[in-house]
């Protein structure tokens, strides 16, 4: 991921108003990305940590489709990572769903 934001900021010529959007995409799903471990492991909100991957998902997602006009190579190289984040989304879901019952909501 940081090669391809890496990629994104060379090709637009660093940061201006073309890169607005896809490295502030960017951003927000490095964000959305430390949210989640303190909120899964931290506050044990096993039920709102798979509700945070939703939306991480969906911002990489985006960030993949901002990036492909720009460098193909970059957005090839979020695959894996939303790959990663179906697995991790389905993990999660499972560990709530299996532990409701014990209040880790």
């Amino acid at each position: 991921m940081g090669y391809g934001s890496y990629l994104v900021w060379k090709e637009l010529g660093g940061f201006n108003k073309d890169a607005v959007v896809p490295l502030g995409l960017y951003a927000g799903q490095l964000a959305l990305n430390w949210a989640w471990t303190p909120l899964f492991f931290g506050a044990h909100k096993i039920g709102w940590a798979a509700v945070e991957l939703v939306f991480l998902t969906g911002t990489v997602l985006a960030t993949t489709v901002s990036w492909y006009p720009i460098n193909k190579t970059a957005a090839y190289c979020m695959y894996p990572y939303l790959a990663w984040l179906c697995l991790a989304s389905t993990l999660n879901y499972c560990i709530w769903r299996d532990n409701k019952d014990d209040k880790m909501e």
